[in-house]
C-alpha cells in the first residue's frame, strides 16, 4: 500500500516592499512643502553653509586669532579690502588689537553656535522631562513642577546670567570664569530658558494621554516611565522641533546680549557678541567695520534659523495640511 504524498505548492507569499526612510521622506508633505518653498531652502543652505565654515574655521580661517604669535599689534583697525588703506592680507579688515576679522568671525560664529546648540540641547533634556511628568503624571506633581516653571519665568536670563556670573567669580575667581565661560553660558541659558519646553510638551501629552493606545499600554503592565518615553514622546516631537529652532536663535541672541553686556565671552575667545561688544567703542572712530560685519553674520544666522522655524512651524500644523 502506497503512501499518499502531500504535494506543497512552492509560491511563496508575496509580502508588500516597506519603503526606506528616504522613500518616505521623499513622498511626505514635509519635502513636498520643502520643494516649494524657495525661502525655506535659502535658509537652509545659508545655515548649513555657515554651520560648516564655523566648525571649519581652524582650516578656513587665515589666522589662529588665539596665537599671539600671528597677531600684529601695528596693524590694527585695518579697513575691510574694498576701502582705500586696506591689507590685502585681511580681506575684511582688523579688529583694534590687530587680529584678522575674517578669521575671528569665523571663531566667533562656531563659539556662539557651540553655545547654541548646547543650551537647547539642556533645555530639551530639562524641559521635555518635567513636561512629560507634569503631564502625565498630574496632580500635585503637575501643580509643583508648573508652579516651578512659573517661578523660573519670572527671572529673565540676564537676572540668571548676573547672579550665577557673581557668585562663580566670588567664589572661583573671575580667571575660572572666563576659562570656563563656555560652559557656564550653555548652562545660564539652558537653565533659565527651559520652561518653554516644558510648557509645550506638557500641553501636548495632555492631549495624548487619554488616547487608545495609552489605554492599551497601561492594560498591558507597563510601566509609566516607558509610556511616557517610547509611547507618549514620539507623539509629542513635531512641536518639540518646532520650538527648538527658535529656541536655538533665542540662545545665540542671549548669548551676544550677554557677552555684549559684558557677562559673557571674554575678548580673547570671542564670541559674535563679544566682537560686536569690542568693536562698539570704536564706531565714531571711524572703525565700524570691526562691529557692523560681525553684528551683518549674526543677524543673518538668526534670521534663517527664524525663518526655517517659521516655515516648519506651518508644514507640522496640521489645521494647514492640504496633503
Amino acid at each position: 500500500m502506497t503512501t499518499p504524498t502531500v504535494t506543497q505548492s512552492n509560491s511563496q507569499t508575496t509580502r508588500p516592499r516597506i519603503p526606506s526612510r528616504w522613500e518616505r521622506l521623499r513622498d511626505s508633505y514635509l519635502w513636498y512643502s520643502f520643494k516649494r518653498d524657495h525661502t525655506a531652502q535659502l535658509c537652509l543652505a545659508i545655515f548649513i553653509g555657515l554651520v560648516i565654515v564655523a566648525f571649519a574655521s581652524p582650516l578656513l580661517a587665515p589666522t589662529d586669532p588665539y596665537d599671539l604669535r600671528q597677531i600684529d599689534i601695528m596693524a590694527s583697525e585695518l579697513p575691510p579690502f574694498w576701502i582705500e588703506g586696506a591689507d590685502e592680507r585681511f580681506i575684511l579688515g582688523t579688529d583694534a588689537q590687530g587680529r584678522d576679522l575674517l578669521s575671528i568671525i569665523l571663531y566667533g560664529t562656531r563659539v556662539s553656535l557651540l553655545i547654541g546648540f548646547g543650551a537647547v540641547i539642556l533645555q530639551a533634556l530639562l524641559g521635555i522631562t518635567f513636561g512629560l511628568m507634569a503631564g502625565y503624571l498630574g496632580g500635585r506633581v503637575d501643580a509643583l513642577l508648573m508652579r516651578l516653571a512659573d517661578i523660573q519665568l519670572s527671572f529673565s536670563t540676564l537676572m540668571v546670567a548676573i547672579v550665577v556670573g557673581a557668585v562663580v567669580k566670588a567664589t572661583m575667581g573671575g580667571a575660572f570664569y572666563s576659562e570656563y565661560a563656555i560652559i557656564m553660558l550653555i548652562l545660564i541659558i539652558g537653565l533659565a530658558e527651559w520652561p518653554q519646553y516644558a510648557r509645550t510638551v506638557r500641553a501636548s501629552v495632555l492631549a495624548e494621554k487619554n488616547k487608545e493606545y495609552v489605554d492599551a499600554a497601561r492594560v498591558m503592565g507597563l510601566r509609566s516611565k516607558r509610556i511616557m518615553f517610547r509611547h507618549v514622546l514620539p507623539n509629542t516631537l513635531s512641536p518639540i522641533f518646532v520650538i527648538s529652532t527658535v529656541q536655538i536663535a533665542n540662545a545665540i541672541i542671549s548669548e551676544a546680549a550677554l557677552s555684549f553686556l559684558g557677562l559673557g565671552m571674554p575678548e580673547t575667545h570671542p564670541s559674535l557678541g563679544s566682537l560686536i561688544k569690542s568693536g562698539f567703542d570704536y564706531i565714531q572712530s571711524g572703525s565700524w567695520w570691526i562691529t557692523l560685519i560681525p553684528g551683518a553674520v549674526l543677524v543673518i544666522l538668526v534670521l534663517s534659523i527664524n525663518l526655517l522655524g517659521d516655515w516648519l512651524r506651518d508644514v507640522m500644523n496640521p489645521r494647514l495640511y492640504k496633503g
